[in-house]
């Protein structure tokens, strides 16, 4: 039996005025894929990260996550639903330990925000679970460590910990593994698949050997528009792909 596809982008465009950022955006990722998102610098492929996690609305087309229409819907409203989303800037409160930051995640998806200064036994449960998570990850020993003190890639990892303890369906990963090195790039996305089989990933990276190794399907956008959605062996011989990148790379010597 064919799964049904956990996301839908259907024709989705945006403009920001007379600029065509997004044009007839079409593709779908069904539970447990991996689709990288790539393309030249302009391509369009924050503007799509934005529409995917509710911080821009799409003027034309319709997005559907688990058969329903969440164009509309807010990023918290979106997390709450399964999708959610990490950024290029580390979001990690550096004062506080790896669990505090991640208990504050959850007790922020249930809507309790900072009130968890005076509900002590939230944070305590919220804490149990981070822990729970914890011990699952590479970062077991470092509950009470201050994130500030920890490395670049370490810091990282506990952003993708915090995504994670949001049990997302669909996770919406933005140059995760920049400023790594390719051990610990390894480690990180090996996380998401260890923790979270079962949930689709978009993944926008720069680095081509670490979309063209982890992903299931390669999306290709250029000015806005999609290129081609295909396996990365076949991504790799696609003739409109190079001419992108190639048409990219003359336009910024111009």
């Amino acid at each position: 039996m064919t799964l049904a596809p956990l996301l839908q982008v259907d024709a989705v465009g945006k403009s920001f005025g007379a600029l065509q950022a997004l044009d007839d955006i079409s593709f779908d990722l069904k539970a447990g894929e991996t689709l990288g998102l790539i393309g030249p610098n302009g391509a369009g492929k924050t503007t799509l990260f934005n529409i995917l996690s509710g911080f821009l609305v799409p003027d034309r087309g319709q997005v559907r996550f688990m058969a329903q229409d969440i164009g509309s819907w807010d990023p918290m409203r979106r997390a709450q639903s399964g999708v959610v989303r990490t950024f290029q800037k580390s979001l990690v409160f550096p004062d506080m330990s790896v669990c505090r930051n991640l208990a504050l995640a959850l007790l922020a998806l249930q809507g309790n925000g900072y009130r968890w200064w005076g509900g002590r036994r939230a944070l305590a449960v919220a804490e149990a679970k981070a822990r729970q998570l914890l011990a699952a990850s590479p970062l077991a020993d470092n509950c009470q460590t201050r994130v500030g003190d920890m490395s670049y890639g370490a810091q990282r990892m506990v952003d993708i910990l915090i995504a994670l303890a949001q049990q997302p369906r669909l996770l919406l990963l933005d140059e995760p593994t920049a400023g790594l090195t390719v051990a610990e790039a390894a480690q990180l996305l090996g996380l998401v698949r260890q923790l979270h089989a079962d949930a689709a990933v978009v993944l926008i990276a720069h680095d081509m050997d670490v979309v063209f190794r982890e992903c299931d399907r390669i999306a290709v956008l250029n000015l806005g528009r999609l290129v081609a959605v295909d396996t990365p062996e076949r991504i790799r011989s696609h003739e409109a792909v190079r001419q992108a990148y190639l048409g990219a790379l003359a336009r910024q010597e111009v």
